[in-house]
């Protein structure tokens, strides 16, 4: 059961005794809360144990993003054929003078998901545009937040960071109540396309609920688009997605003391052009048996049997207008890169 919690005028101490977070601070302008490695590493065996247990088989996208993981998808972001960081990158740079007409001069960055510290720099710059001082709220799974946000503090010398290192909801609930700031809540790249179609209006709906009217929110969606386009976004040719995909066997190797042969594994990447849908396995070159030591039940893998990875979801404007609308968020704006291989859409609580 989800329960909502509320921090404000909560000290620092209260925050970590309710919802078990450790509080690390770096500097006066940088600190970050993160779950108790003990609460953390039991979700992860709870999750990964059923997961891989059930049949089909699958693995939660989001443990992708360990230190190495997240790494790797930086150097994804990079290759040609996947199109969705440069497109992304041009209409942010294309709309810096146009999205200070809509948001507040005391508004706070909150972003789900670090990521590339480049499409940061761009928001944070639009708003020292607006604003002497500049809060940043970065939530991140991965532990590699601790590591980006040092790197923003080296560039902006009175940049104010809380990171909080859980899961979006978690961060979410963090941030509710906390002040009457407003937020620009901003969810950058293709990550709601990992979200199935219940998921997502879920999502959607919770990023509503705790929005206050002052609050926007940047959401990014892929477009639908020509399938080759797609196909080859999510198989390049130097094997980088492999690599990343193919990570998440390591990490539950090291994590969970499992025995996971990542030689015995392959990408397997297509795209369901009925459901317009990318979807990433790890494929099983043999027949083989996993274990993990806490677990009594071994994982028996059939030659040619899939462990489904991640969905990606790709979307026409129709589908945008109608998701956010049924979460009750307006849309303020919509920007496309030069091609239509992506969307921007700028929304507020109704």
């Amino acid at each position: 059961m989800h329960v909502k919690m509320r921090f404000s005028n909560m000290n620092s101490k209260t925050i970590q005794d309710q919802i078990t977070y450790q509080k690390t601070v770096i500097n006066e302008n940088l600190r970050y809360f993160k779950p108790s490695t003990v609460k953390k590493q039991k979700t992860f065996l709870d999750e990964i144990t059923l997961s891989l247990n059930n049949i089909p088989r699958s693995i939660n996208p989001k443990f992708f993003y360990d230190n190495t993981g997240s790494k790797l998808f930086d150097e994804i972001c990079s290759l040609p054929e996947y199109y969705l960081y440069n497109s992304e990158i041009e209409i942010l740079n294309n709309i810096k003078k146009e999205i200070k007409l809509h948001i507040d001069s005391e508004i706070r960055l909150v972003e789900l998901g670090s990521g590339s510290s480049i499409k940061t720099r761009i928001l944070l710059d639009t708003l020292y545009n607006l604003q002497t001082s500049v809060e940043y709220f970065p939530i991140d799974i991965s532990d590699i937040l601790s590591f980006s946000t040092k790197e923003l503090c080296n560039i902006y010398n009175d940049l104010k960071i809380t990171g909080i290192i859980d899961t979006y909801e978690n961060g979410l609930n963090f941030i509710e109540d906390y002040d009457n700031k407003p937020n620009l809540i901003s969810f950058l790249g293709s990550s709601f396309g990992n979200f199935n179609h219940l998921e997502g209006s879920q999502f959607l709906k919770t990023i509503s609920d705790m929005m206050k009217e002052s609050d926007l929110f940047l959401i990014g969606f892929d477009l639908k688009k020509d399938k080759s386009i797609l196909q080859n976004a999510y198989n390049d040719s130097k094997g980088i997605t492999a690599k990343f995909n193919l990570n998440v066997l390591k990490r539950i190797n090291t994590e969970l003391n499992a025995d996971f042969d990542l030689t015995k594994f392959s990408h397997h990447s297509v795209y369901n052009e009925l459901d317009g849908r990318i979807e990433m396995y790890l494929k099983s070159l043999c027949a083989q048996t996993v274990k993990i030591p806490d677990v009594n039940i071994p994982i028996n893998l059939l030659k040619d049997e899939l462990i489904h990875t991640e969905n990606s979801y790709k979307f026409s404007i129709p589908q945008i207008e109608s998701k956010l609308e049924d979460a009750d968020i307006g849309i303020k704006k919509i920007w496309c890169d030069s091609r239509n291989y992506f969307a921007l859409v700028l929304g507020q609580k109704i």
